[in-house]
């Protein structure tokens, strides 16, 4: 798989795996691989999970980390630890009486990676592991499930006494979400120059407040036709009232033609009309627009207070954004 997060060994190592006959057929497995897909939504909540749980992690507010790259050694195993626990919520799980969790009636050790592999401790040989993996940069996860098997392990061990899953350990998982996606962490999508301008957009002011709204005017400006979380906004504010800012921005902006458009009100139909993404609630969707010209039918249009409006592009005359929509 081209957007798969393991080297291209694993589909080779999957049929090294299925042979491994002795441990074929694992009844306890299969029904928590069942319970696991009968869940609605399975795809959206996983994804939920690991968004939640790095941003927490992160802790962008107060920080203004965006990248688990930034994170403390500690911190990074801390992450494992969040997923855990985010998961048991998420999926209603109740804890295991050796392992970290209790699914229909087996015991199930929970595993997070965001590197090349999982780390496997001497005591969760034998048991059902949950596997997750994820990759904040390509906005892409997998969670799967592996009995722990000798044979599935490298022989190294680290100082810990741990050890890796092996190729044929990676072939032989079993995938609940083999290529998932997380909501794009939308400050590492960006260009460094990009992120440089936001973030120093209130380089040399000196006050309380005005300094977050800056680089929050800013984020707007730079980061059009794609949806902008709550906690990206919070991560570029550093302020508790992220979403003040938010629409403070829709005032400071409206002379350059930016409008900023959430989830309620007219603003999902103007969306619409405009071919971008719908904002869901706790995002925002920024678009600069200009006057539409009756001449050009080619383009998508949107009516506000009686105006016809098209998104901005190179060569339209500058226009200011509507007072109210």
């Amino acid at each position: 798989m081209e957007d798969s997060l393991f080297p291209r060994d694993t589909l080779a190592a999957r049929h090294i795996a299925e042979s491994a006959k002795p441990y074929s057929g694992d009844p306890a497995l299969q029904d928590v691989l069942d319970w696991f897909r009968a869940q609605p939504n399975l795809e959206a909540r996983f994804g939920q999970v690991i968004r939640q749980s790095i941003d927490e992690v992160l802790d962008g507010q107060r920080t203004g980390r965006f990248d688990i790259d930034e994170l403390e050694k500690t911190e990074k195993t801390y992450l494992g630890t969040k997923v855990e626990i985010v998961t048991r919520s998420e999926f209603g799980l109740g804890h295991g009486q050796r392992m970290d969790y209790h699914i229909v009636g087996h015991d199930v050790d929970s595993k997070f990676t965001s590197g090349g592999n999982w780390t496997i401790p001497r005591e969760a040989d034998g048991h059902i592991c949950l596997l997750t993996k994820a990759n904040d940069h390509k906005a892409h996860y997998q969670v799967g499930l592996l009995r722990i098997r000798d044979e599935f392990l490298n022989a190294g061990k680290n100082r810990d006494g741990k050890r890796s899953i092996s190729a044929a350990g990676r072939g032989a998982i079993h995938w609940i979400v083999e290529n998932g996606q997380i909501t794009q962490n939308i400050l590492l999508s960006l260009p460094e120059v990009e992120r440089t301008a936001i973030f120093n957009a209130s380089a040399g002011y000196r006050g309380s407040g005005n300094g977050g709204q800056l680089r929050t005017n800013e984020l707007f400006r730079r980061v059009q036709g794609k949806p902008v979380n709550r906690n990206t906004v919070l991560t570029v504010a550093s302020q508790d009232d992220g979403p003040k800012r938010v629409r403070d921005a829709r005032n400071h902006l409206r002379p350059e033609g930016i409008m900023i458009l959430g989830h309620q009100s007219q603003h999902p139909r103007i969306a619409r009309d405009l071919g971008l993404s719908v904002a869901e609630k706790g995002s925002w969707v920024a678009v600069r627009v200009a006057h539409a010209d009756s001449s050009d039918a080619t383009r998508k249009k949107t009516r506000i207070s009686g105006q016809e409006y098209v998104a901005w592009r190179a060569g339209d005359t500058p226009v200011a954004a509507p007072e109210s929509y």
